[in-house]
């Protein structure tokens, strides 16, 4: 193969040294954040029998009685990523149709809205969720909200950037046909993007079910709040357990939302 091509195998000597460059800079950039960030092997070394303790407190798992208490939090935070992602989801929807240039040309209204988007989902969950705690108080209220105007952003952006990668056919055959651009949105757009946008919901669920735990911790309500105050305790028995429960719940609506994905788009999930 290198007698017949041997053009493929010699590398140009600048080609070699941009590629020498590159490498030289990625390593330096991660040597200097080592330094920044003071990272030390001997302090991990120093924390391993600390780390050994903490896993052996883990076991065996033991709710005292507190199941029922646990299983109504994870249910609340259930609750919370199931209506922050349904409640940004349907902001999202009609907004990302004036924000893809192939609905509305006008390119101050969709730049505007494109920015509008980049500020919503360039926050972090966490970061509303402080934000709405301080608004509307602490519980799982201000948590729906931090998810919803989080995933607004990103919603907004990846509808519109499939709006925008919709076959344009079925449109000038909407337009051809004598339709309105009500028409074209309603009859040729819609039916082309609907499978895209619930796939995307769907995953968006999945992940938001982990991030409800997480703004939980704060005081945005649903099982991190248990999970915070018997870490501060050390009641890792009972960490344990909402650890399990977080898991299988977690599996449960990735194998539920995987199989509907698949079944939205129209092929069947490959085989593990």
């Amino acid at each position: 193969m290198r007698a017949r091509y041997p053009d493929a195998f010699r590398a140009h000597p600048a080609r070699r040294l941009k590629t020498a460059a590159f490498i030289g800079i990625i390593v330096g950039i991660a040597l200097f954040a080592l330094w920044a960030l003071d990272f030390s092997p001997q302090r991990i070394w120093q924390g391993l029998s600390r780390l050994g303790l903490f896993f052996s407190l883990l076991f065996p798992p033991d709710a005292h009685g507190r199941l029922p208490a646990f299983m109504k939090a994870l249910g609340e935070t259930l609750a919370i990523a199931f209506l922050g992602t349904l409640t940004a989801a349907l902001v999202a929807f009609p907004v990302a149709f004036l924000a893809a240039k192939n609905v509305v040309p006008n390119i101050f209204v969709h730049f505007s809205l494109r920015r509008v988007f980049d500020v919503s989902r360039s926050v972090d969950t966490l970061i509303w969720a402080l934000m709405w705690i301080n608004v509307v108080g602490l519980g799982p209220f201000a948590g729906a909200l931090a998810i919803a105007c989080a995933d607004f952003g990103a919603f907004g952006k990846l509808f519109s950037e499939a709006i925008e990668a919709a076959d344009r056919k079925p449109v000038e055959g909407v337009l051809a046909s004598g339709g309105s651009g009500l028409h074209r949105v309603r009859f040729a757009l819609v039916p082309q993007i609907l499978p895209v946008i619930a796939s995307q919901i769907l995953y968006f669920f999945e992940s938001n079910t982990r991030s409800a735990t997480i703004i939980g911790i704060v005081g945005a309500g649903g099982i991190g709040g248990y999970l915070t105050e018997l870490i501060r305790t050390l009641e890792m028995s009972q960490v344990c357990v909402i650890i399990i429960m977080i898991l299988i719940t977690v599996a449960v609506i990735d194998f539920v939302s995987s199989r509907l994905r698949f079944a939205i788009i129209g092929r069947k999930p490959a085989s593990a």
